[in-house]
């Protein structure tokens, strides 16, 4: 009743204002829950968290890497990263592990395997779920460009000396040891990596 005195005495344009703010992110939180919409509107206050998917394909004791250097505001500016990318809605993991791999490379994959979900959390960046996948089959003609960077086949004993997030080399050594699905969380401070936690035990870093 107290409460219901005080939003009737606020000014009926600040009324307004409080009842669409308040439905708009009643909506955003369902679409959460039902993951029908994945953060693609940022909500004032909330980690505006995002899922995305990251795959390395293999062919001959290589991985296809890419090299992002195209894009200004990146979070992995001039890192080597798998390909892979944010999901779209009503999208699944395979969904969006299938439609990236095809955006970014010009690959049909036939042959890939769900390893791991790696928590990316960082002061400057919004919190990640990435999905880890492999690739050991695919069909099709690479493409020579891609918007994200540069695509190039490194050989797996060569990939902890490129430029990357720290925390990537954790996860490649786990899919060099055949792991099984793993959760690796990993927390940054700027490019730092302050914590890394796999399966609910602290690692040394």
């Amino acid at each position: 009743m107290q409460i219901q005195k005080k939003f009737n005495a606020l000014p009926y344009l600040f009324r307004i204002l409080f009842v669409f703010m308040n439905i708009f992110i009643f909506e955003v939180l369902l679409d959460e829950q039902t993951n029908v919409c994945y953060n693609m509107v940022y909500v004032p206050g909330e980690d505006n968290m995002k899922n995305t998917t990251l795959c390395y394909i293999e062919k001959d004791g290589k991985y296809l890497m890419l090299h992002r250097v195209r894009k200004e505001n990146d979070e992995n500016r001039d890192k080597w990263i798998g390909i892979g990318g944010k999901f779209e809605a009503g999208e699944s993991p395979e969904d969006c592990v299938l439609r990236e791999a095809r955006e970014e490379t010009g690959l049909v994959l036939t042959d890939y395997r769900y390893r791991g979900i790696v928590t990316f959390v960082s002061d400057l960046w919004p919190t990640e779920y990435m999905h880890l996948f492999t690739a050991t089959g695919y069909e099709g003609v690479m493409r020579e460009d891609c918007d994200e960077g540069v695509l190039d086949w490194i050989d797996k004993r060569d990939l902890l000396a490129l430029p990357m997030w720290e925390g990537d080399r954790i996860f490649l050594r786990l899919l060099d040891e055949d792991t099984p699905f793993f959760s690796l969380k990993l927390v940054y401070q700027g490019d730092s990596l302050r914590q890394a936690v796999l399966n609910g035990q602290t690692l040394d870093i």
